[in-house]
């Protein structure tokens, strides 16, 4: 009787310690990707603040979101095709404007696919090499890495392509941004894949959130 009480002793402690391990192991961080649910997915509620870097630098990393000028897509875009886009808040280092919001993005379509027969969704490849700041124009390289629709800015019409006249715009009077473009994946260096089978259209007033893939010296903040 003596033994078996022993057993049993036995069986219960292990038993509890395999469950102190198991809730011990279940709340240890661990680093794991990102659900989809935790992707940030919103455009921006107000000016965007740089994160490490020189002062007066935009880091590589630094995330931006401009708004196109234009309309793309991947049944009628040409590779070297060139378009425009504007910031769509103001990028703050330090308390002060480092890039005013409605400062020019120019960028380029680096490769194209249309949706076919064979390959049915298309594509486009979206990069990102000058900007104009303050009438001063800067080299860059930055990729995108989302998409967002958006109805453009409340008020705005009549100022379509006034560019850098839309300097003092913040999130706050940004009017119906709906979230992530649905049918569109971004992928690495800034590859926009179709998901439904079709071609890759992003209308004009579309938000893409771009990358900064090298440091850009814009100069004292």
């Amino acid at each position: 009787m003596k033994k078996l009480l022993n057993i049993q002793m036995t069986t219960l402690s292990f038993i509890a310690a395999a469950s102190l391990a198991c809730a011990t192991h279940e709340s240890s961080p661990t680093t794991r990707a990102p659900r989809t649910s935790e992707i940030n997915t919103q455009a921006p509620e107000g000016p965007e603040t740089v994160v490490g870097g020189r002062r007066g630098t935009i880091p590589v990393g630094q995330e931006m979101d401009v708004r196109l000028r234009e309309r793309l897509s991947s049944e009628t875009a040409k590779v070297e095709q060139r378009f425009e886009t504007t910031t769509v808040v103001d990028l703050v280092q330090d308390g002060r404007v480092l890039v005013p919001a409605g400062s020019v993005v120019e960028g380029v379509v680096a490769e194209v696919d249309k949706a076919g027969r064979v390959d049915r969704s298309g594509s486009l490849m979206l990069t990102f090499d000058r900007m104009r700041v303050r009438g001063q124009s800067h080299d860059i390289r930055a990729s995108a890495t989302q998409a967002f629709e958006s109805n453009g800015i409340r008020g705005e019409a009549g100022t379509a392509g006034v560019g850098a006249g839309l300097g003092g715009i913040v999130g706050g009077i940004l009017g119906g941004v709906k979230g992530a473009i649905l049918g569109a994946a971004i992928g690495a260096g800034g590859a926009i894949a179709a998901t439904d089978g079709k071609d890759v259209n992003l209308p004009v007033g579309a938000i893409v959130r771009i990358r900064m893939d090298s440091p850009v010296r814009i100069g004292a903040a």
